[in-house]
């Protein structure tokens, strides 16, 4: 019986999924490599084992998998127009307000990460509210003479929270983001004094260590080795060789793609979860193109998605298929991490831990620059003696090399192929 399986989701109450998910799931999606200072996706949950609580959800509680979310301190996408705090004091709404957008507007924050704050900074105004009577958060730290009262009140906010919420996680989270509010506050001495900054000191909360596990470039050459068709080998370069998310390679389309020149690359618009961007392909361009030919020839009427899909109304696969299809490629090759099958993320992870590796191989070829630069930082001989666009040529040389490790010999195996069917 699979953990799914094992969780009765109708028989529990809306408190009882509300502790479960503070108990067991956000646990799960920490080790899974979920960020958590945004609303998790339902793929991500998915991927975790707990797609049953979205069925349990709209079936026994009449919610969606979005509105429940908003009650475990997720709020739901495009809700601040209008957001209801649920407190009265006019001031602290004001302020709390004028700090989301600063985050949005200086610092770039997408939409989700926004609303999530949101909904942790509501929940500790209105838990304030409940204890104190309102929630006059800015007054209250303005007179410095204030700060000794103003901790112990804020410590009964955090008291509450360290009884309500089940991971340590969760509670820095909610942390976090409050004292981030007050920094704000602080910075333009609209109050004296941050009170909740030594607040984790009054209790033993350790921040999650999550297992992240990437997949090493001897299981990713297994797996590629195990591919069968030509869509099998894009979907997993697609994962492992740039690094994409399950979701962006469901929905990848010949519009995105730059294969011509020295800089081949994958663009992704606003709506991307980092924002719009770039992303380089550093190896397997002649791949993605001949994959592109193939589907250009083969059906005239093709919507130009790498990963079609005839029964979608979209056009084109979605991002459980995806992870469906990479785990099958996975357990042909006989390819297992903790005893389980990997996820297509581990197979993002794997692109990431190579990068880093490749950065890290650049910094000690720069040693002995800086040496006779009478430097002891090779870093400042990346920073000053190289331009940007020598720095990523480097970083790309070292990354293609690494790459090739872990792809080169399926490319050996299909050129031996070749010759094979030419004798």
């Amino acid at each position: 019986m699979t953990q799914e399986e094992a969780i009765n989701w109708s028989r529990m109450s809306l408190e009882e999924l509300q502790h479960y998910w503070n108990a067991y799931v956000e646990v799960d999606l920490e080790r899974a490599g979920v960020d958590l200072s945004s609303r998790p996706t339902y793929e991500e949950i998915t991927d975790a084992g707990y797609s049953g609580i979205a069925y349990a959800l709209r079936q026994h509680h009449d919610m969606t998998l979005t509105e429940f979310l908003a009650t475990v301190g997720y709020e739901e996408p495009g809700s601040s127009d209008g957001y209801s705090w649920g407190i009265t004091n006019e001031t602290t709404v004001d302020e709390l307000e004028t700090f989301l957008r600063s985050l949005s507007r200086r610092r770039g924050l997408v939409d989700s990460t926004i609303d999530t704050k949101q909904a942790r900074l509501a929940k500790y105004a209105r838990v304030y509210a409940d204890l104190y009577g309102q929630a006059d958060l800015v007054d209250q730290a303005v007179d410095p003479s204030n700060e000794s009262t103003e901790y112990e009140r804020v410590l009964g906010v955090f008291d509450e929270f360290d009884r309500e919420l089940t991971t340590d996680a969760s509670k820095l989270r909610y942390h976090s983001d409050v004292s981030q509010f007050y920094d704000h506050l602080e910075r333009r001495s609209k109050v004296a004094f941050n009170p909740v900054a030594e607040i984790p000191k009054e209790f033993q909360w350790e921040p999650g260590d999550p297992d992240n596990p990437a997949l090493s470039a001897d299981q990713v050459r297994q797996i590629y080795e195990a591919v069968e068709s030509p869509s099998e080998e894009l979907l997993v370069l697609a994962l492992c060789a740039w690094g994409l998310r399950r979701s962006e390679v469901a929905a990848l389309h010949v519009s995105q793609l730059t294969l011509e020149g020295d800089d081949p690359h994958i663009a992704f618009d606003e709506s991307r979860k980092n924002g719009p961007g770039t992303v380089a392909l550093i190896y397997g361009v002649h791949e993605l193109a001949d994959r592109v030919d193939t589907l250009g020839s083969r059906d005239r009427r093709w919507n130009g998605y790498l990963f079609p899909s005839s029964k979608s109304s979209s056009g084109h696969i979605v991002g459980e298929t995806v992870q469906q299809r990479f785990q099958r490629i996975a357990k042909r090759a006989g390819v297992r991490v903790d005893g389980g099958p990997p996820t297509s993320k581990m197979g993002r992870r794997f692109w990431y831990t190579t990068y880093l590796e490749a950065q890290k191989h650049l910094l000690e070829n720069l040693q002995a620059i800086a040496a006779d630069q009478g430097s002891s930082d090779e870093g400042v001989v990346l920073k000053n003696y190289l331009s940007e666009g020598e720095r990523r040529k480097y970083r790309r040389e070292f990354m293609r090399e690494r790459l090739a490790d872990a792809f080169e010999v399926n490319s050996t195996r299909k050129a031996s192929e070749n010759v094979s069917r030419l004798l």
